[in-house]
């Protein structure tokens, strides 16, 4: 419930905050005529990320137990990869973000455009939805308790709306360097443990055959079908004996990527002091 709680909340804040900027900008501009295209981009990028999330899961459960597995190595996979470069996206680009959004709207309303205004909301949130579909289907396939799975992304993704509602209004005031440093070291420990999955899948569909000696016996912590367990295994993608290449990506991965998020920005500590978001400003 935890990894998936994460998920919603970052990937549904980072898109709240975006549809936000463009919102408000609108709004200073006097074109609340133009607020319905930027909802339409919206409700087809979601109709469109949740049709294809239907889609993945459907062709998942159509096929034999091997290629199943081979699936879900490749669903792991492709989630490792688009959290890794949503975090490094958002460290790299964040500051920027709100002008970045704020110059393409100007220019949508200069030339009279809708459909680039449609397509600015669109591709604003389709890439959150889309990373947000895949990280979920990787985390139910490796779930041993997929209610609790599902009611974790509800929730992250309800907090995560009423958060970027409330700095909207200007009534929450939050950290974004912080809060994205903190998520983005939780999700670095679930994209660990989806790597060793995605090893530890590729394995049971016969593709993946070095490093398959046990590397630890944590079956005396990881006790199968105890609270511990599903917290491990679910957060942490660790097995109860898990293999060398799945005990050697988690590290890698882990540790490299861990230093990446929490090493601070290479300013001076004033200049690297995180701004808080402005009442009534959908600030990044």
């Amino acid at each position: 419930m935890l990894p998936t709680f994460v998920i919603g909340l970052r990937e549904g804040l980072e898109a709240a905050l975006i549809i936000g900027i463009i919102a408000a900008f609108l709004i200073q501009r006097d074109e609340r005529s133009a607020l319905r295209w930027m909802w339409v981009g919206v409700a087809l990028a979601i109709a469109l990320c949740l049709g294809m999330a239907w889609t993945f899961r459907a062709i998942d459960r159509s096929l034999p137990h091997k290629q199943q597995e081979a699936v879900a190595a490749a669903m792991a996979f492709l989630a490792v990869a688009g959290v890794t470069y949503m975090i490094v996206w958002m460290r790299r680009h964040s500051r920027g973000l709100k002008h970045v959004l704020e110059s393409h709207a100007a220019t949508a309303l200069s030339r009279g455009s809708t459909w680039a205004l449609v397509g600015l909301a669109f591709f604003a949130v389709i890439r959150e939805g889309l990373e947000t579909s895949v990280f979920l289907i990787a985390a139910f396939q490796n779930s041993l308790n997929p209610r609790a799975t599902g009611t974790g992304a509800v929730l992250g993704v309800l907090v995560a709306t009423a958060l970027g509602y409330g700095i909207y209004k200007g009534g929450v005031r939050i950290n974004l360097s912080r809060f994205f440093r903190f998520t983005g070291f939780i999700l670095v420990l679930v994209a660990a443990g989806l790597l060793a999955s995605t090893a530890h899948a590729a394995a049971e569909a016969g593709a993946l055959t070095i490093g398959q000696a046990n590397a630890l016996d944590l079956t005396w912590l990881i006790a199968p079908g105890t609270i511990r367990a599903s917290l491990i295994t679910g957060m942490l993608g660790l097995q109860p004996t898990p293999t060398v290449v799945e005990v050697s990506l988690w590290l890698v991965y882990a540790i490299v990527m861990s230093l990446y998020v929490l090493w601070p920005h290479g300013r001076s500590p004033v200049q690297g002091r995180a701004p808080n978001v402005e009442p009534s400003r959908a600030h990044v």
